[in-house]
């Protein structure tokens, strides 16, 4: 279901979000935290203070989506929260290797190519 949303960009919470708030919760934290529109198209994903819990908020159409993810064993590799406040914006293919327990610097990855021409 993830993968067939449309989104603009993903921010990501850097640090620690308490996984009690809820959809109400998270959207005033983008809202006022953030200084970015819920509403907008765009996912905001958060993770919990053990790293193996993570939720995305995502506005469509009429109503929000919460996904929410728990792992059994391990953690996800959060990046710390060093510039304060202010969310980390990834690629949807990062946020494929934060959710397969990867870090979002993957050094032996592909690069992604843009193809002008068929030869």
């Amino acid at each position: 279901m993830l993968n067939e949303v449309t989104v603009d960009r993903v921010y990501l919470a850097r640090g620690v979000t308490d996984m009690r708030k809820s959809i109400d919760g998270l959207a005033v934290l983008v809202q006022e935290a953030f200084d970015l529109d819920p509403f907008s198209p765009n996912l905001f994903v958060f993770c919990n203070r053990k790293r193996d819990k993570m939720k995305i908020l995502y506005w469509d159409k009429n109503g929000f989506w919460l996904y929410y993810r728990r792992l059994e064993k391990g953690q996800f590799q959060w990046p710390s929260d060093d510039n304060g406040s202010t969310p980390l914006i990834i690629t949807r293919r990062q946020l494929n290797w934060l959710l397969d327990g990867l870090s979002l610097e993957q050094k032996h990855a592909h690069p992604v190519v843009t193809a002008r021409t068929v030869i």
